[in-house]
């Protein structure tokens, strides 16, 4: 991991506010007085109200729409992909999916990921199912494989 302040490679400590990793009293005492530790530990600290069970789970980023945005009925296909629910069973993916989940640079761990096999088969099975291929690409692939 990489220190909050300085950049260096450390896992020494982490912020008890919000757990970004540090490497000396310095860097901490850099860290804290910035706006993004106060901000997470004020958020930590608000009362959480009770959960209704039908609540959408809530997210810290406001929707907003890109070309590269999956549509929600795309994404709603997924749950009922039988790769993906295969896939699913396997303890390694779940904890690497975990991972990703929690990890403080996402994109550090996304790069990490697409190293394992079976992430990228994970990933390949998702763009099947919100992005399918079409005849043509199906066509030039397959081309591509008879080549190699």
């Amino acid at each position: 991991m990489e220190c909050v302040s300085c950049a260096s490679i450390t896992d020494k400590y982490k912020c008890s506010k919000c757990l970004a990793p540090y490497c000396s009293v310095n860097c901490y005492k850099e860290h804290k007085t910035q706006p993004e530790c106060t901000e997470i530990a004020a958020v930590k600290q608000a009362p959480q109200p009770a959960k209704n069970v039908n609540e959408e789970e809530p997210t810290i980023y406001a929707p907003f729409s890109t070309e590269d945005t999956v549509p929600l009925d795309r994404l709603e296909q997924l749950k009922n992909s039988e790769p993906l629910r295969q896939l699913l069973h396997n303890p390694h993916l779940r904890a690497l999916l975990q991972q990703i989940d929690v990890a403080y640079n996402a994109n550090l761990a996304m790069t990490a990921a697409m190293q394992e096999p079976l992430f990228v088969e994970f990933a390949n099975a998702c763009l099947q199912v919100v992005e399918p291929m079409t005849e043509a690409e199906r066509a030039e692939r397959a081309e591509l494989e008879l080549c190699s």
